[in-house]
């Protein structure tokens, strides 16, 4: 999931809205005042010993039997001295040679456990969340994943500090400074994939780095920090829905026409699908009409009558808006009055992540939103409830720790220092200075959290670094949870597991 960007993109989400209680199993009174003491890890009940169980899966017609690890890895600082507790859960294929590949999956947040790539996109188990139709009460039954990644490489689903069962040993100032902020989070992520890979035996096989949403913004800078400063090689990245340039929406909107470029494809995406006519070619129009006459209309502004009218005309064909709204706005959508506009009609809502998965507006005649993203609230209860029953009760995981599947707190401690292009810049040294590694980046049609426009840009402001195949863009329907939708996830899976097997 992403930053929390807008007034919420998902834990990429580089600022949640309204922020209201994750729900998750509750802690008992002797955890929870352990938790509120500055300390280290005697004050804090002990997590388990790693656990290990065998399970199976059936995946392409063919049933894959492996291994469900769930396990701790600490952080230590320059002392030496456990400052904090990593959990990850693994599926590994036993006996497998040093020729199968393993995959390190982060979400995004900041603020997100894993829980969303595990059990919603790539792992042998699926809960079915953020699409329209789910609530929060749906059993957490989790099923065979027929899009499961486990048939072509190994899988570990890392959860950074304050989300899952991960945690901080020390008081509240030192976790920031170690823990809670861009460039730290990237230095120990990157010694945790290395100490897995030591303890594992595992630094012979091809690796891959996956980050979703704010993880878009991790993978890149974690594969050049492996690279560069650790010593070890990452084939290939897997950006989804990715966080890349967090510059380009930070600044003031009144000169750049970049904010309204990026987000305008995916508000006319939707409105295609609404229609039926969502199809590569269609957005193909979009697109040449965003780099063309749209920035070149926006660019003349009020100037230019005959400009604002071309403006409003195309915007409001475009997205379906009324078009004296549009004109009201000078042909400049915000997101927020296109999530509630677009649906008012049906008195509901849209969301960030998908602006055609919609919710009951709770105060429809309030003069802005007053209620949390629809996704987001909704896919709290299935996430958390789905994935604490499979560790403690399918593994034998066995604690009373909450389980963070997505952390207000985190995301809202988060220093995100000046907004800049480090993602993008540390990608291309990572591919420059590998001419094998490979990258694959992967939107949803729908997404307005972190729209698939923005990598367009980015990918084609790129070298080509010898090989046009070498960056990779590919979109699908859905939002910012494409996978959500199974023959997008199907899809994403055939693109996947051309790029390990090439």
């Amino acid at each position: 999931m992403r930053s929390f960007r807008h007034a919420a993109p998902l834990l990429t989400l580089a600022l949640l809205a309204a922020p209201v209680a994750a729900a998750a199993p509750k802690t008992d009174e002797k955890t929870a005042a352990a938790d509120k003491k500055d300390g280290d890890e005697s004050k804090l009940p002990p997590l388990p010993a790693d656990k290990s169980i065998s399970q199976s899966v059936r995946i392409g017609g063919r049933t894959i039997s492996y291994r469900a690890t769930v396990g701790t890895l600490p952080v230590r600082d320059e002392k030496g001295e456990t400052i904090g507790q990593v959990v990850y859960t693994a599926y590994t294929v036993p006996g497998s040679d040093v020729r199968r590949p393993v995959t390190f999956a982060f979400n995004g947040g900041p603020g997100a456990a894993s829980v969303y790539l595990n059990m919603g996109a790539v792992g042998p188990k699926h809960v079915q969340f953020g699409a329209q139709g789910d609530a929060p009460s749906d059993a957490p039954i989790a099923t065979d994943n027929p899009n499961s990644w486990l048939d072509f490489t190994d899988l570990v689903f890392i959860d950074p500090i304050g989300t899952g069962f991960s945690r901080s040993l020390v008081d509240e100032e030192k976790t920031k400074k170690a823990f809670y902020g861009n460039d730290p989070d990237i230095k120990y992520l990157s010694k945790i994939i290395y100490d897995w890979l030591v303890q594992q035996q595992r630094l012979r096989s091809p690796k891959y780095v996956m980050g979703e949403s704010y993880g878009g913004y991790r993978a890149p800078r974690i594969a050049y920090e492996l690279q560069s400063q650790i010593g070890v090689g990452v084939n290939g990245l897997i950006l989804v829905s990715p966080y890349l340039d967090p510059a380009v929406g930070s600044g003031s909107t009144a000169l750049s026409p970049l904010p309204w470029m990026i987000d305008l494809p995916s508000m006319a995406a939707a409105n295609l699908e609404r229609q039926g006519k969502l199809t590569p070619q269609a957005m193909a129009e979009v697109e040449a009409y965003t780099r063309g006459p749209f920035a070149t209309d926006l660019l003349l502004g009020r100037s230019n009558p005959e400009a604002l009218n071309r403006l409003v005309e195309r915007v409001t064909q475009l997205t379906g808006l009324d078009p004296a709204l549009v004109r009201r706005m000078g042909g400049r959508v915000d997101t927020g009055t296109y999530l509630r506009e677009i649906h008012r009609a049906q008195g509901t809502i849209g969301s960030v992540y998908d602006s055609n998965v919609t919710a009951f507006d709770p105060f429809p005649w309030a003069s802005e939103m007053q209620s949390n993203d629809p996704i987001l609230d909704s896919l709290i209860a299935p996430t958390t409830s789905a994935m604490v029953d499979f560790v403690t009760r399918e593994v034998g995981w066995k604690t009373d720790a909450r389980y963070h599947a997505l952390s207000y707190a985190v995301n809202q401690a988060w220093d995100r220092g000046k907004p800049d292009d480090t993602p993008v810049t540390d990608l291309r040294k990572a591919i420059a200075n590998d001419p094998k590694m490979k990258v694959m980046i992967v939107h949803g049609w729908d997404d307005l959290s972190c729209p698939f426009f923005a990598s367009r840009l980015i990918v084609d402001q790129m070298p080509a670094f010898g090989q046009t195949d070498r960056v990779k863009l590919d979109i699908y329907p859905g939002g910012h949870m494409f996978y959500s939708r199974t023959d997008s996830g199907a899809a994403f899976k055939r693109d996947a597991e051309a790029l390990y097997r090439g």
